[in-house]
């Protein structure tokens, strides 16, 4: 009655065309590129422990992780300061040996993209905080990464990074912080950090996210609907809304007489 897939944006088109000429009913969970928004009145101490949840956990491969982290002007220069300082700390190794932070990304290919981005934003313009170097040693290992001051034409800012990459760009008015986070094909999570609970009320209904986390860095919670819209997916999973969107499959006639 119904196909359900968690996976890649071009997988997820491809199943849907299949899913059509058996009149399925699907719910897709694919790609993301989840901005991370902090304003000037964040508690930066919060942001940054928000933004280390968000970015490093699974070292970056998770469909929300935080890619682009938009901050703003007032604040930036501190918040890479003191996120860099985190990253720095980080033990990278076997994920199976205590105190580990960051583990080896999934294979070969993807520790090659993570550096293709970096470099890419770097030639562009963007500065290099730490990090942004491959590991030469057995495994796919790629360094922590924080990168400042990328410009829009970056293909850092467009494309799902999938590692451990922090990118930094710069934002004055509340505006252009929306533009910045809606300026990209995918919406499954957002992150906005900000002390005006106003703004974060207003940035839920701006932000072109199906999920956003307010002054928090991790959104997953099974009592809460999960998904996205435009290409991160359609449906959702959790929650009463996929409760009712599972029930919804199926009807009952019951005669009245």
């Amino acid at each position: 009655r119904k196909l359900s897939f968690t996976g890649s944006t071009p997988v997820g088109k491809t199943l849907m065309k299949q899913a059509a000429d058996n009149v399925l009913r699907t719910s897709m969970e694919l790609g993301g590129n989840a901005p991370f928004v902090v304003f000037d009145d964040a508690d930066l101490g919060k942001a940054v422990d928000g933004a280390m949840a968000a970015k490093f956990r699974n070292i970056g491969q998770a469909c929300t992780a935080a890619n682009r982290f938009i901050v703003h002007s007032a604040v930036a220069t501190e918040f890479a300061t003191l996120l860099a300082d985190k990253v720095r700390a980080l033990t990278i190794g076997r994920g199976t040996e205590p105190g580990v932070g960051i583990g080896p990304l999934i294979n070969d290919k993807a520790v090659q993209k993570a550096d293709e981005l970096v470099h890419d934003a770097i030639t562009k313009g963007a500065t290099l905080i730490t990090g942004g170097h491959r590991i030469p040693s057995p495994g796919s290992f790629y360094e922590p990464t924080v990168v400042t001051g990328v410009t829009p034409d970056a293909d850092i800012l467009r494309d799902e990074i999938f590692g451990p990459v922090v990118s930094i760009v710069e934002f004055d008015t509340e505006d252009q912080a929306v533009h910045l986070a809606n300026d990209t094909e995918y919406g499954l999570a957002s992150y906005v950090f900000t002390e005006d609970l106003a703004r974060g009320h207003r940035m839920i209904d701006r932000l072109d996210t199906g999920m956003m986390g307010l002054n928090i860095g991790v959104i997953s919670n099974a009592a809460a609907p999960f998904g996205g819209i435009k290409q991160s997916g359609l449906g959702r999973e959790g929650g009463l809304e996929g409760i009712h969107e599972y029930l919804s499959t199926k009807y009952t006639l019951i005669p009245t007489t």
